[in-house]
């Protein structure tokens, strides 16, 4: 394993800190995150490797193709107060537009290179942290976005998606249109350009909020919406 990957993965690091400072008292509650679809395409077969670094699978020697995003974030309740242990999961089509999925459309194109699914362990101020690639559009003609699944106690407790902000796609993708006008500041976010990245790498901080009442995840598998 690379010193790079190995220190990606267990430290915190700087990225993204701003959002990990715990919050105050809020005046009000803030807005939950928007549910989205699952979709059909969460992984029918895990990869070899689920860890929070989609680019490299275990410790190949290739990484996968795309534009480098380290993805943070931190999960909260309405009131601000940290989501502490929950699991995160992403989703999302590789370089090429191509989910790991049997059924996947193209997947005689997919990238083998890149993990397409990722797990992370919200810490003591529900913060999360991912090393993926921007997303691109769907073969199937979505808007490009990343999906999201936060699961605490063994039940999930909220869907969603994330979508890249000021994509003109996006007012032309049927799911992020159906969450309304309101929504659509809640799940698109910024790609910036790292700081001091020589090799054009991207920044995107999602934060997400969660009701008080879990859902069950079950009611989710198999709902249409790539």
């Amino acid at each position: 394993m690379s010193i790079d990957r190995r220190r990606f993965l267990c430290q915190a690091g700087t990225l993204g800190a701003a959002a990990f400072v715990t919050p105050g008292v809020f005046a009000e509650q803030l807005m939950q995150t928007p549910r989205q679809t699952e979709g059909p395409f969460y992984p029918d077969r895990m990869p070899l490797d689920v860890d929070n670094d989609l680019l490299i699978i275990n410790d190949a020697m290739t990484a996968a193709v795309g534009q480098i995003t380290h993805l943070t974030g931190r999960v909260t309740d309405v009131r601000g107060r940290p989501v502490k242990r929950a699991q995160v999961e992403i989703w999302q089509v590789d370089s090429n537009g191509v989910y790991i999925h049997s059924d996947a459309p193209q997947r005689n194109r997919r990238d083998r290179n890149f993990q397409g699914f990722g797990r992370f362990e919200t810490g003591s101020t529900g913060e999360y942290r991912f090393r993926t690639i921007k997303p691109v559009r769907y073969s199937g003609g979505r808007a490009a976005h990343i999906h999201f699944g936060i699961n605490r106690n063994g039940r999930r407790i909220l869907t969603t998606q994330m979508y890249v902000k000021g994509n003109p796609d996006n007012e032309r993708d049927s799911i992020f249109r159906r969450s309304g006008r309101a929504s659509h500041d809640l799940l698109s976010v910024p790609f910036k350009p790292l700081a001091g990245s020589e090799i054009g790498e991207l920044t995107a901080n999602f934060n997400i909020v969660v009701g008080e009442t879990p859902e069950d995840g079950i009611q989710y598998r198999g709902w249409r919406g790539r």
